[in-house]
């Protein structure tokens, strides 16, 4: 009896095991994927690990904010307007909110990459 609850203990954990390996390859080809989609090389790597990090994509971010382009002034008037909007204690929705509050992070990290970084300045003399 227990030789038979060892074997079926030795096939289960075999078959977890490989379950296991087949899940973690199938999600290093997407996270590669998502990166190669995203531009490639360490800008791709970059977007695609902030997508992952917020749970939007880009594109998705701009779509609930209603911007067309990436711009500041309008991103942030955009997300006071629909943050207010959907205020649950005027009958809008957490969820939503919730949403809104993630593309408007999504859209700052972005914006965050976009700018040169504070300690180069190509117009300070050497």
């Amino acid at each position: 009896m227990a030789k038979y609850i060892a074997q079926i203990i030795v096939l289960g954990a075999q078959v977890v095991g490989k379950a296991f390996a087949r899940a973690l390859k199938q999600e290093i080809a997407a996270s590669q994927e998502a990166a190669k989609r995203a531009g490639g090389g360490p800008q791709g790597a970059r977007r695609a690990a902030a997508n992952a990090s917020s749970g939007l994509t880009l594109e998705e971010a701009m779509q609930i904010l209603n911007l067309e382009k990436i711009d500041s002034e309008k991103l942030n008037k955009n997300f006071e307007h629909l943050f207010t909007v959907n205020d649950k204690a005027k009958g809008g929705s957490f969820y939503l909110q919730s949403k809104i509050v993630r593309a408007k992070e999504r859209l700052d990290t972005e914006i965050k990459f976009k700018q040169p970084p504070e300690n180069e300045n190509p117009t300070k003399p050497s």
